[in-house]
Order: structure tokens, then C-alpha cells, then sequence
């Protein structure tokens, strides 16, 4: 996968903003907070529930956990070594879940 297919599929999620920052990295957001970090250690971060962690950081799995975001149940994987098409489950997965954090008024105003 590359980053323009990130990008495209990303900013085709509901209300999603993207920001160029830590050292180049395109961050997105939805809610004004990170559900996903393209460019960082040359792989896709993302945010994953409790059982998304244990099966991409298993032995085997394509993911590890990432660095300064790993206690918060973020994983990493390599760009070059995962389809858009596994990756596009996973865009959407962590954006349902900080989308699911924002509160009411937060969610309506977005059209959540």
C-alpha cells in the first residue's frame, strides 16, 4: 500500500481532518482527535480494540506495537508488506473507534 492510497481512503471516512506533523507524518483525525498516523517508522499507526492488538502483534502477524502509542492499543504496520484492502478494515475500525469517544454534541455537529 502506499500513502496517496491511505490518504484516499482516509479522508473518504466521515469528518476526517489531516494534518502534516512529527516529523512528516500524515496524522488524521476525526473530532480533532488521531485515529490513524501514515509516514511514522515508514508504516501505518492506528488505533485497535483489545482483540485487534493481541491478533496483529501475535507472532506471525503483520503489526507491533507502536512506540509512544502502544498503552493506548495503537499498532504499527511496515507499508510495503500489507494490501490496501486489509489496511481499509482497519482505517475504518479505528476511526469507529475514536469516533465512538467524542461526545453527543461532538458527534452531531459532525454528522456522526
Amino acid at each position: 500500500m502506499t500513502r496517496d492510497e491511505i490518504e484516499a481512503f482516509a479522508m473518504g471516512l466521515p469528518a476526517v481532518t489531516k494534518v502534516v506533523q512529527w516529523g512528516g507524518s500524515d496524522v488524521y483525525k476525526v473530532g480533532g482527535k488521531v485515529f490513524a498516523v501514515c509516514g511514522f517508522e515508514n508504516g501505518l499507526a492506528f488505533k485497535v480494540s483489545e482483540i485487534g492488538f493481541e491478533v496483529l502483534t501475535s507472532d506471525g502477524a503483520p503489526g507491533r506495537q507502536a512506540p509512544y502509542f502502544a498503552k493506548g492499543g495503537w499498532v504499527v504496520v511496515d507499508l510495503d508488506q500489507v494490501a490496501m484492502d486489509e489496511a481499509s478494515g482497519w482505517l475504518e475500525t479505528a476511526h469507529g473507534l475514536i469516533a465512538a469517544k467524542l461526545t453527543k454534541a461532538a458527534k452531531a455537529e459532525l454528522g456522526l
